[in-house]
């Protein structure tokens, strides 16, 4: 075994690719969407190379405050680094705790040749289960327009091996009885053979229209109902009423930053299900507050389907569902360019038979970054050394 690595360099990048016949999360024939991604490298002296991207670029802004204060430390002190960056609370240095800390575990699983799933114990799967979750709904005729459009798209997800479909609906505010038919279309058709959730992504304005919305969820029978609100999931007393009302369970998490946060949810018993988020908290966090959860009795259930995303799945008991985002009948999804393995997100037909698909084998996590191309496309690049 080489002698244990230690941080001797840190680069951080910003990079554009496209997403054809899609516009931010909706679908729009014809337009291109270019997000703006974040990836970062950390080299070690024993020629050991860590390497994580995600959907975040204000990530880079986090790294750059970070990065300065763990050169020259043990690359496999993932604990000591994730205190030291917690300990300083300014927002930006919080940004970059996920890349830095996602780093470190691909270092982790290459110095041991182990894919990261394995370093967290798992080992008894290595394809899990993942959920449709849908773009925001449209107004184009041919797409996720209607509640009968959203119900013909659910039943072709289970055609081709999904057992769960996530409606995200529409983005622009409309209304209330509009959201109250999609639920009802979609359960109708696909209720009896599918798990249904709902995304909100905190859009309604009122404890009315949420209690509405859950009403109809629980005629349905959805597994469960995402952040209602528009209050990013912080109005603690409201989510416990609503939970008092309704037997759908209610799923919180994805806008509250941080182990400490998230768990004050439950603590608070504003939720029944958690959301762990290991693109944003990292990897060391995401798995603490899965253990915080299963022993409360609670799911998590992880955000996004990136690579760390994957591994955490693989390996803990207490979920369900990766969730396969965002997936729509004429968006392929996102192809990332910079990957040489061709790793994608939310391409739909990706799916198996078995309502799987494959977490990655490699070590670490998994993931060839062609560097080159990041170097050579970047918007902005941070160096630390």
């Amino acid at each position: 075994m080489p002698k244990r690595p230690i941080i001797t360099r840190i680069e951080t990048f910003e990079i554009p690719f496209e997403v054809p016949n899609r516009w931010r999360v909706a679908y729009a024939p014809g337009k291109v969407d270019r997000p703006v991604w974040s990836a970062t490298r950390i080299e070690t002296d024993v020629g050991i190379v860590g390497g994580h991207f995600t959907w975040a670029p204000l990530e880079c802004a986090g790294v750059a405050k970070i990065g300065p204060s763990i050169l020259g430390r043990e690359a496999l002190q993932r604990e000591t680094i994730y205190n030291l960056i917690k300990r300083n609370m300014r927002t930006a240095a919080r940004l970059g705790m996920a890349s830095i800390d996602n780093c470190l575990w691909d270092i982790a699983g290459k110095y041991y040749d182990e894919p990261i799933y394995r370093l967290l114990g798992g080992g008894h799967r290595t394809r899990v289960p993942i959920y449709a979750s849908t773009l925001c709904g449209d107004d184009q005729p041919d797409g996720l327009s209607s509640p009968e459009a959203y119900a013909d798209f659910a039943e072709q997800c289970y055609e081709m091996g999904y057992r769960g479909f996530k409606m995200h609906t529409w983005w622009q505010p409309g209304p209330i009885q509009r959201e109250v038919e999609l639920i009802h279309a979609v359960g109708r058709r696909v209720g009896s053979k599918m798990d249904l959730m709902i995304d909100v992504a905190c859009r309604y304005e009122t404890f009315a229209d949420a209690l509405t919305v859950g009403r109809a969820c629980d005629e349905e029978g959805y597994f469960w109902y995402e952040d209602p609100f528009m209050d990013g999931g912080v109005a603690h007393m409201a989510h416990q009423r609503l939970r008092e009302l309704l037997d759908t369970p209610l799923l919180q998490g994805e806008h509250e930053r941080g182990l400490e946060c998230k768990a004050n949810l439950l603590t608070a018993h504003a939720t029944d299900l958690l959301r762990g988020d290991a693109e944003i908290d990292g990897i060391t966090a995401t798995f603490k507050l899965a253990a915080a959860a299963e022993a409360l009795g609670v799911d998590i259930e992880l955000h996004g389907c990136l690579a760390e995303s994957r591994h955490i799945v693989a390996a803990i008991r207490n979920t369900n569902y990766l969730e396969w985002s965002l997936v729509h009948p004429h968006v392929i999804g996102e192809v990332f360019p910079f990957c040489r393995d061709g790793f994608a997100n939310g391409v739909l037909d990706a799916v198996g038979a078995d309502g799987c698909i494959e977490v990655p084998q490699g070590p670490g996590l998994g993931v060839d970054i062609d560097w080159d191309y990041v170097r050579s496309h970047a918007l902005n690049t941070v160096t630390i050394d």
